[in-house]
């Protein structure tokens, strides 16, 4: 599995190299009439009412010019866009993934176009902090400093969502230790109840991983397996840890072992449902809750006893170096930052980086940001485990899978997951 999947990683590599010097994005034609964009956001959770209210208020600004949106879900987009990119059918501005295996590496390419310029002139390198502009600047494909190839407007992190009535009908109490956490987790287990939903056909089963390995680890240890500054080791206490962790936690029937043939999906719904108590993910779940879940009271807490989190600035808006019609993609992704826009994501329960705070509502959305806050004023943010390398996610998501079903050992499972990781890491630090 694993020489299938760098296969395919070393394929599209070597596909893109061929075929990237022979695009001109300077000869595509430019169509004043039409903007075209992409993303992958829920209609109804906070980021697609967000994004919805923002093509609305281009429209009004530009009734001479139509809109054209097409919803593309975030496998897709995450599998083909180096293909797509490359050629001239691509979207004027699209939402895209962060990190060096993604938009790192479509940069590094040629694939997206350089916004430094475009960035200093809207201000938008003035409304982001230092830590959410880590996400949208590449050197040579690595995050964190160089260019500006993509702009984040919206926080996200992982936390714990919980069913508060699960909670108060079994007498747990909300745990702020590690050691609490599992206790609560026993209480259901002792009563029939599988505690976590969890999903890992996709990426929740993975950020549980990360968030077990960051319990154990610091920013030295970030900085090094993120950004290569330092040296790394998949051995080491904090990933054996989180590989011998896993497998505890399903031998204890915290997380079932049919998590294996759960998508992300069915996971949110489960939880929705009231299925299980408790759902690690992201913030990206806020708003949708919000909207759907109705027979139970929930709420959410930072993993316990961690002070790094999985978590970033969200994912960007890009504008593919071929785009036919750069200037309105930018100005779209300045209605996107504007503090009414970021105002209505916030109160549909997204993180915004630039809202008027006095009009966000809800005391929960009001909550959530503030915990946001707190992570970046106490330089908490991890970034996420699948960034340092193409193909990566895919890894992990294979690697946690065989954890979970126990067909691999958690010493075959890291042994698994470094290979590929230092395979890349060499071809970019070389």
């Amino acid at each position: 599995m694993r020489k299938t999947l760098l296969s395919i990683t070393i394929l599209l590599l070597a596909a893109l190299m061929i075929a990237t010097p022979n695009f001109s994005p300077q000869a595509a034609a430019q169509d004043s009439t039409t903007l075209k964009i992409w993303h992958y956001e829920s209609p109804d959770g906070a980021m697609g009412a967000a994004w919805q209210a923002a093509m609305d208020k281009f429209e009004e600004l530009h009734p001479e010019v139509t809109i054209e949106f097409e919803s593309r879900g975030f496998e897709e987009i995450r599998q083909t866009a180096p293909m797509i990119l490359n050629s001239d059918e691509v979207p004027d501005v699209m939402e895209y993934n962060k990190g060096n295996a993604t938009a790192g590496f479509l940069s590094q390419n040629g694939l997206l176009t350089d916004l430094t310029d475009v960035a200093i002139e809207y201000g938008w390198d003035q409304i982001l902090s230092p830590g959410l502009q880590t996400t949208s600047r590449y050197e040579n494909g690595i995050m964190g400093s160089g260019q500006w190839y993509g702009v984040t407007n919206y926080g996200e992190y992982v936390m714990v969502y919980y069913n508060k009535d699960m909670f108060a009908e079994h007498g747990v109490e909300v745990p702020t230790t590690f050691e609490e956490w599992e206790a609560a987790m026993q209480t259901f287990v002792d009563a029939g109840i599988t505690p976590l939903s969890v999903g890992a056909t996709e990426y929740p089963a993975q950020h549980i991983f990360y968030q077990l390995v960051l319990s154990q680890a610091d920013r030295d240890w970030v900085n090094a397996f993120e950004l290569y500054q330092g040296d790394v080791d998949f051995h080491d206490e904090a990933f054996t840890y989180a590989a011998e962790k896993i497998v505890d936690w399903v031998e204890r029937g915290f997380i079932s072992d049919d998590a294996t043939g759960i998508p992300a999906e069915d996971m949110g719904v489960a939880f929705t449902n009231g299925e299980h108590p408790m759902m690690v993910s992201g913030s990206w779940w806020y708003g949708r809750f919000m909207n759907e879940i109705e027979n139970f009271e929930w709420g959410t807490f930072l993993w316990p006893g961690n002070e790094l989190h999985a978590g970033s600035g969200g994912n960007l808006w890009v504008v593919p170096a071929n785009a036919k019609n750069k200037e309105l993609a930018y100005e779209f992704i300045d209605i996107t930052m504007s503090p009414e826009i970021q105002s209505i994501l916030g109160n549909a329960g997204g993180i915004p980086v630039n809202a008027d705070l006095e009009q966000i509502e809800d005391p929960m959305v009001r909550e959530l940001i503030s915990n946001f806050n707190a992570i970046i004023e106490a330089d908490g943010f991890a970034f996420y485990p699948d960034w340092p390398a193409p193909g990566y996610y895919d890894i992990l998501v294979s690697g946690v899978q065989e954890l979970i079903a126990g067909t691999m050992s958690p010493d075959e499972a890291l042994d698994f997951l470094a290979d590929p990781y230092f395979e890349y890491r060499e071809t970019v630090t070389d």
